[in-house]
């Protein structure tokens, strides 16, 4: 067969199931490559998720003020910075609602704008999760709604202060550095 003709395309032959969780789902999918070869992949399916960036000041300011939270996670074995984040309630739920609903929950914020970012692939050689990042400004206090395995503080600082926590290795988490580092390169002083 030529290229491009049905059944030489890159992608899944075969999926088979592993396990199916709260969370996640692991399968072992066999797959085409790009040059005919095929081969087996483990590949966790996610949800996907949205991830927001609070700015409390006018985000056209010298230095923003923002708001990340410091939570517990367990596979980091300790607390990590991080933009409030999490997956759909629903499958459909649109990322828009999904990020204004994480903003609220773990921060107590509601967002007057929300501005959408970007999207990232978080760990593609191994899983479909996608994160969609946002930006909410024009924002109101209201009431967090933690879940039961949730432990988080919110933090206020200057994004200046939180460009320093990435430089210098006290902020980890992958999403939020692409946050914040989207947010100081395209959307602030611009």
């Amino acid at each position: 067969m030529a290229d491009g003709e049905r059944g030489t395309e890159p992608g899944l032959i075969n999926r088979r199931p592993v396990h199916s969780g709260r969370i996640v789902d692991l399968g072992v999918d066999t797959v085409r490559f790009p040059d005919g070869s095929t081969g087996e992949m483990e590949m966790i399916r996610h949800s996907g998720a949205s991830a927001v960036l609070p700015v409390l000041s006018d985000p056209g300011g010298p230095d923003p003020q923002i708001v990340l939270v410091r939570q517990y996670r367990y596979a980091s074995g300790g607390y990590l910075y991080e933009v409030p984040a999490g997956r759909p309630d629903r499958p459909g739920e649109p990322w828009e609602e999904c990020a204004r609903r994480e903003l609220r929950e773990e921060t107590g914020l509601e967002a007057g704008t929300l501005r959408p970012l970007t999207s990232i692939w978080t760990t593609p050689g191994f899983t479909d999760e996608r994160i969609h990042l946002f930006l909410a400004t024009d924002l109101t206090a209201g009431e967090t709604e933690y879940d039961a395995d949730e432990f988080m503080e919110t933090i206020k600082l200057p994004m200046s202060e939180a460009l320093r926590m990435v430089r210098d290795g006290e902020i980890t988490d992958a999403k939020t550095i692409c946050t914040l580092l989207y947010a100081a390169g395209f959307v602030f002083g611009h």
